[in-house]
């Protein structure tokens, strides 16, 4: 927490405004807002999911559609399809970025539309805080006449050529879920450069009541706004949110400095012109077996230390859905692990961490 969030919450509570809706509420939006230079429409909502599932809305998605979805992230990107009775269409990832593969994801609309299947949207990650290959993923979804849904729930803080992740997509989306970069506890929002799109969200966000004096509705809402009180602490958090990506990128740069010369690990370098707010850093090992080793040996120490998202084309629940791979997600799952990130961690947790990694790479 910063300096502030206290007091934003206690003035929702000097004004007995607890309720979804309030003047915390609008004040988050307008802090996001500004975050943009006013170059985008916010929504805030009650959590990452719920902007995904009324981003797929706005854009027509129903019963019966296809929607193109990055393989390699976590399943709250793919679920809200599933939730407007769409299939999946999963696409794996390149390896500059980890992210969605141009290459797959034109191999996979052009075999859906040759099966008469033209995909309604792509939802496209910025994994782990590192943007997508935004130029050509834009130009695949321009050519094919396609709105992106732009994932951005782990990337507040990122930017591809000097812009804002957050900024990209047809809508966009943001989480502000317990473990993000800054959070309201739970919490997400909707962008989008559109207005118009932005009242649309709010009005279905707030179980989509008509304008009268009564209680009547022509069409099926959802109760996904954000609360006044949660709102009170987003607008603490917007004041810190450089802080925190600085943070996490010493965290980088720490782990990076002593793991780095060790030939046996790898990390996810920025390209030109990305810029990531690190929320997680994340390192490659050269096996599974090397993997768990060095994951069980931490949280026998008391340490969690977590391996890469499981690809969505591997999860149980969508093994049926088409999917367009070549491997690069299953190896990096099996051979990935996220390390301790957090904006608060002292030095003295780092070096705890680096050790015994160290300790428990095979050596060569």
């Amino acid at each position: 927490m910063g300096n502030n969030e206290e007091n934003y919450v206690q003035e929702a509570f000097d004004s007995n405004w607890i309720a979804p809706l309030g003047p915390n509420v609008d004040l988050f939006e307008q802090a996001i807002e500004d975050y943009y230079s006013d170059e985008m429409h916010v929504a805030a909502l009650s959590s990452g999911t719920a902007a995904i599932h009324l981003a797929l809305e706005l854009l027509g998605v129903s019963a019966g559609d296809e929607v193109i979805c990055q393989s390699f992230t976590f399943s709250a990107s793919a679920n809200p399809i599933v939730y407007l009775g769409a299939t999946p269409v999963f696409v794996d990832s390149e390896k500059d970025t980890w992210n969605i593969s141009p290459l797959l994801l034109e191999k996979a609309i052009l075999d859906r539309i040759a099966n008469g299947r033209k995909p309604k949207a792509i939802i496209a990650v910025h994994l782990y805080g590192m943007p997508y290959k935004v130029n050509e993923i834009e130009k695949i979804a321009q050519h094919y006449n396609i709105p992106v849904v732009e994932d951005s729930a782990e990337a507040l803080g990122s930017s591809y050529k000097s812009k804002k992740c957050g900024s990209f997509g047809d809508i966009s989306i943001l989480s502000f879920n317990g473990n993000k970069i800054i959070t309201t506890s739970g919490g997400g929002a909707l962008l989008s450069k559109n207005k118009e799109i932005q009242k649309k969200a709010i009005f279905l966000a707030t179980q989509a009541r008509d304008n009268a004096p009564h209680y009547q509705h022509s069409s099926i809402g959802y109760n996904y706004r954000m609360s006044n009180v949660l709102a009170g602490i987003g607008r603490g958090q917007m004041e810190v949110l450089d802080k925190r990506v600085a943070a996490r990128r010493e965290n980088y740069k720490f782990y990076k400095e002593c793991l780095g010369e060790i030939t046996q690990i790898t990390f996810l370098e920025e390209p030109k012109n990305f810029y990531s707010n690190r929320w997680l850093s994340c390192i490659l090992t050269p096996s599974f077996e090397v993997r768990e080793k060095i994951r069980l040996s931490l949280l026998e120490d008391d340490i969690e230390a977590r391996p890469l998202w499981k690809p969505m084309h591997q999860q149980p629940i969508f093994l049926d859905c088409p999917s367009y791979t070549d491997g690069t997600s299953e190896n990096l799952f099996d051979r990935g692990l996220c390390l301790p990130s957090g904006s608060n961690l002292e030095k003295e947790d780092l070096e705890r961490i680096v050790s015994l990694i160290i300790n428990n790479i095979p050596k060569q």
